[in-house]
């Protein structure tokens, strides 16, 4: 039989040679599975990052339409961290300081959900829109008054909205950059929209937490890219823009936001970007060769995930699971965890309650369940929000419940 031919890089068109895990065959992470659906199997589809050795940006292969991904009712909504929006009130605040925002400004958001983030800008006066594929969640935002264009972002929206006289003094989007599959439509977009000194703020995990911490678990379909500033760079300069500025963010188990502007703008480049190039280049992501072994770390994590569950069963305590985040089903779809180790999970969106998780069929049930039908161990699955879960279920912890967290290892907080 003659080998297939390695995918090509969706930034660059180089083949992609270079494996950075391979994580079998694995369903949607956000398709929650309805209890009338209950002997459906899901759709499996192969979960494999490569790292691109000519561009360096790391990818998993396009093996899911994004109209299957991001469809008409989409289970993420942002306001459900508390954490998450005390996170976009501050740079909602900072942003309007330091670029001068004010009523006869624009802020535009790529991927504005249910407007969690455009709120705080109109909270001030400053005019907003945003930007959403997924219907539902846009109807939540419109409810709030953010309006919202229901529509998935790239240079043809970018063009009609440039026609409707749309120039925004500010582009923001936060985790969205990694969604798209065609990265290069979206970043000729933001340059299409951007004029002489606006500005494009974007963040995303930063890659060298997830190789330095083996966050394997947030590699899924729905995250197409996984980014570096050096790939990020290179993007983004193939596009007409240039970074001027980043931040290093604890959010997501360590993000980065990406200032960039036109090319041609007179943003002075700050000291910042040169100290993010300086510790990609120390932790090798500037090279092929600085991606080798992590596979080896990833099977690490999944046997200490196991072991901990499989001796807890053994024990007779009762596990339990918080968060029923698409980094959670990646992980237990990888390790193979089910129902017959981790008795329910739980979440805040009523979206995700009374459902099942993809793959693991997992019930997943109301925080009040933790009261009802108390667990012995807590498995925080969003193990980057791990102190406000713990803080939230502090009278669990003080009745003897174990909080557990399973990346980069089990790490049992009593």
């Amino acid at each position: 039989m003659t080998a297939l031919p390695p995918p090509k890089c969706r930034h660059c068109g180089a083949p992609l040679t270079r494996s950075l895990v391979d994580l079998g065959l694995s369903p949607l992470a956000n398709s929650y599975v309805p209890p009338e659906r209950a002997g459906v199997p899901d759709p499996m589809y192969p979960l494999h990052a490569r790292v691109c050795d000519e561009c360096l940006l790391v990818q998993v292969d396009d093996v899911v339409p994004a109209a299957e991904i991001f469809n008409q009712d989409y289970a993420y909504f942002s306001s459900f961290s508390d954490s998450w929006l005390a996170h976009c009130r501050d740079y909602a605040e900072a942003a309007t300081g330091r670029f001068g925002l004010g009523p006869s400004s624009l802020v535009l958001e790529i991927a504005s959900n249910d407007g969690y983030l455009l709120q705080y800008f109109a909270a001030q006066g400053i005019p907003v829109l945003g930007v959403e594929p997924a219907a539902n969640v846009a109807a939540v935002a419109e409810a709030r008054g953010i309006p919202t264009r229901v529509d998935f972002f790239g240079k043809a929206l970018a063009d009609a909205l440039v026609a409707e006289g749309i120039r925004p003094d500010l582009i923001c989007s936060a985790n969205v950059l990694a969604h798209v599959p065609d990265i290069n439509d979206f970043v000729a977009g933001v340059a299409t929209l951007l004029s002489e000194d606006a500005v494009y703020t974007v963040e995303f995990p930063h890659l060298a937490n997830l190789i330095r911490d083996v966050q394997f678990d947030t590699i899924y379909h729905e995250h197409y890219s996984y980014l570096s500033l050096v790939a990020v760079e290179g993007i983004f300069a193939d596009a007409g823009l240039r970074v001027f500025d980043v931040e290093a963010l604890p959010t997501h188990g360590g993000s980065l936001r990406v200032y960039a502007c036109r090319a041609a703008s007179g943003r002075a480049e700050q000291p910042a970007v040169a100290a993010v190039r300086q510790a990609e280049h120390a932790a090798r992501l500037d090279r092929p060769e600085g991606y080798e072994g992590f596979e080896a770390r990833v099977q690490a994590v999944r046997d200490g995930l196991l072991a901990y569950l499989r001796a807890a069963k053994t024990e007779g305590r009762r596990v339990a699971a918080y968060g029923a985040a698409a980094k959670g089903n990646t992980l237990l779809n990888y390790c193979g965890v089910g129902p017959e180790l981790i008795d329910y999970v739980v979440d805040r969106n009523p979206a995700k309650q009374n459902t099942l998780l993809p793959g693991s069929r997992i019930p997943v049930r109301p925080v009040e369940a933790l009261s009802r039908t108390p667990p012995d161990d807590i498995l925080i699955l969003p193990w980057n929000i791990r102190e406000e879960i713990v803080a939230q279920l502090d009278d669990l912890r003080q009745k003897g419940v174990r909080f557990v967290t399973a990346v980069p290892k089990i790490t049992v907080i009593g």
